[in-house]
Order: C-alpha cells, then sequence, then structure tokens
C-alpha cells in the first residue's frame, strides 16, 4: 500500500494491525456479557441501581454504535478504491477515531463489570464510586500511554524520568485532589463505614449528622434529617472523629417517657405500652418492646418505654408515632398522664 500523509505522525501500519473484524466481534461480545450479568445476577437490586445501571448500558449502546459507525467509515474507505483516492486518505482518520471509540468501549464495558461484581458484593450499602473510578483512570491511563508509544512512536519513558520538576509543579497544584483521593482510598481501606450508614462527623466545632450518600474521589456525600445534602472532603473524614450510628446486626435503641399519676394500674399501663410499639412497622419485635418503671417522684410514676429500630434516620418520626399511640392507647383504658401542679405562695402581709 502505498504511503499516506499521515505516516508522518501517525503509524498506520500499527494502527491497521488493531482494526480487524475479530476486535471488533470481542469488543461486542465483551459489552453483551456485561448485560448478561445483570440479567440473571442483578435482578434483585433496588429501583434506585436499576435506574443507575440501565444508564451504564445506554451510555454503553451509544459509544458502541459510533464504534460501528467509525468502523464500518474506515473499512468503507479501506476498500473502496485501489489507488490513492480521496477516500483512501480519510481512511487513516476514520481509523483512529474507531481505535479510540474501541477502547472507550472496552473501559467502560470493564468498568462496567467491576460495578456489577461490587454491586452483587454489596446489595444492601451499595457501591462507592471511588473505586470504580479509580480503576477506570489507571485503565484509561494504560491504553492511552500503550497508543501513543504505538500509534504515534512517541517514547514516554525518557519523558517520564526526565520531567521530575514538572511532577513536582504539578504535585505541588494538585495536593488538595490528591490529598482528598488518597484519603478517600484510606477510608475504603479502613471501612469504618458504608453507604447508606448513619454517621456523626466532629471536627473541632464543626458537627454534621447525615446518612452516607456517595462516596467519590474528592468528598463524602451525606444526607441529613432534612434531606439536606452535606459534602464533607475525603481529607476532613480522615481527620475527623466520626461516630457510624448503622452497625451491622445492632439496632439503634430508644425510649419514650411517660408521667402517670399515682393510682394509675401501672401493670396495665406498661403493657399497653409494649403492645403499641409492637403495631409499628418501623420497631423491631426482636428484641421486643420493654416498658418498666424508671422513677418515683412527689407527683408521678416515670414509665420508660424502651423500643428498637433498624433505622437511625426513623428515630424521630417513630417517637412521634410512639408517643401518640401511647398516650391514646391509655386514655381509651382510662388512663391518664401526670399533670404538673404549681404551688402559688401567698405573702401573709398582702391583702385577698
Amino acid at each position: 500500500m502505498p504511503t499516506l500523509d499521515t505516516d508522518k505522525f501517525l503509524q498506520v501500519q500499527v494502527l491497521y494491525s488493531f482494526l480487524e473484524a475479530e476486535p471488533y466481534v470481542l469488543l461486542g461480545l465483551l459489552a453483551f456479557s456485561c448485560w448478561l450479568f445483570y440479567y440473571f445476577f442483578l435482578q434483585d437490586v433496588s429501583e434506585e441501581r436499576h435506574r443507575n445501571l440501565k444508564r451504564h448500558f445506554q451510555t454503553l449502546t451509544r459509544h458502541f454504535l459510533l464504534l460501528t459507525v467509525f468502523f464500518g467509515l474506515f473499512l468503507f474507505c479501506r476498500e473502496g478504491a485501489d489507488q490513492l483516492t480521496t477516500l483512501q486518505r480519510l481512511a487513516p482518520y476514520f481509523g483512529f477515531f474507531a481505535f479510540l471509540w474501541g477502547a472507550i468501549v472496552f473501559v467502560k464495558s470493564c468498568r462496567l463489570w467491576v460495578l456489577q461484581y461490587l454491586f452483587m458484593q454489596s446489595m444492601r450499602e451499595g457501591v462507592p464510586l471511588l473505586i470504580v473510578n479509580v480503576f477506570s483512570l489507571l485503565l484509561s491511563g494504560a491504553i492511552a500511554f500503550w497508543a501513543v508509544s504505538r500509534l504515534f512512536g512517541l517514547q514516554l519513558g525518557p519523558l517520564v524520568a526526565t520531567s521530575a520538576a514538572f511532577s513536582i509543579i504539578l504535585g505541588l497544584a494538585m495536593q488538595d485532589t490528591l490529598g482528598n483521593l488518597f484519603a478517600g482510598i484510606s477510608l475504603q481501606i479502613d471501612k469504618n463505614f458504608e453507604i447508606g450508614d448513619w454517621v456523626e462527623v466532629v471536627n473541632g466545632i464543626q458537627r454534621c449528622t447525615g446518612q452516607v450518600k456517595e462516596i467519590s474521589w474528592r468528598s463524602v456525600l451525606l444526607v441529613g434529617f432534612s434531606d439536606e445534602l452535606i459534602t464533607v472532603p475525603n481529607r476532613v473524614m480522615a481527620q475527623a472523629q466520626i461516630s457510624n450510628f448503622s452497625p451491622p446486626d445492632q439496632p439503634i435503641v430508644r425510649s419514650q417517657l411517660f408521667r402517670l399519676p399515682y393510682g394509675a394500674n401501672v401493670d396495665l399501663a406498661k403493657d399497653l405500652l409494649e403492645r403499641a410499639a409492637a403495631e409499628i412497622s418501623e420497631i423491631r419485635g426482636l428484641p421486643a418492646p420493654l416498658a418498666y418503671v424508671h422513677e418515683s417522684t412527689d407527683s408521678w410514676l416515670g414509665v420508660k418505654l424502651i423500643y428498637f429500630l433498624d433505622s437511625y434516620g426513623a428515630q424521630f418520626t417513630v417517637g412521634d408515632k410512639v408517643l401518640r399511640k401511647g398516650v391514646d392507647s391509655l386514655a381509651q383504658n382510662g388512663i391518664q398522664l401526670a399533670r404538673t401542679e404549681y404551688i402559688i405562695h401567698r405573702d401573709p402581709g398582702q391583702g385577698k
């Protein structure tokens, strides 16, 4: 084949050696295997994760269609004429774009494999994107390094070895970004919390509480009690005191105090409160709710009701249900809550 002008900056023969039917078919099979894995092993994930995975498949399909278009144009231009025609001059460019989109499809397919595998291992907690993003970054960097050296004939090894000064400058400029990245990796290795856990983060005088929504390369995203979004940099998370309120297999313990007047049927009241709490769906059946006499004063007997939850974030709404159902159940059985009485002392010297 005659030498094209693109040989001056692009190794055309090396490029053409990769643009065959076999690599194209293998990429298609790799992408299709991702869908098969999803269809057979990930049907039990939540609706939100179904939508997330479907968006990934839609993106992968679009990129594969672009790969098909460029690969088809490359074959058409390369085989369209025997001489150096305009079509054959366009072939290397279409071939380069076909190679580029082939690399994109390969990275996204591998990324989707890793994402789905982690989803299968962690159906409840979800998958931190930090792990998937680091994998994608390393794989993309390796492919880019290899493509530049093979397709453009550039030897990057000596360039990287002699760019110490540039590396220092780049490291200083990106120290916050790199600090957050490595702090995020250390958080994943330590496993102090996972997606879905309720945590309290205390850093000096700053304090925030929320449910872990996402762990990215830069920060941890929390959702607070009022659905507010709280973004905490990974470096802050690594240095802060973290209290995890969602330990595995350990329920959240909460209580409600009811003050009864003297003379009330305490045993009946305890039974009514326990049964009222057991009717609330968010409260665990085991351990069962427990009521007991907690305090005694001159005006009342304090009966404390203890109950157990699975969700730390539901404690306020469940507490409201416990209080209302407990008061209603006591009132329906003729037991009223004690009232605080105030004694006003008069000065004897004052007139009536």
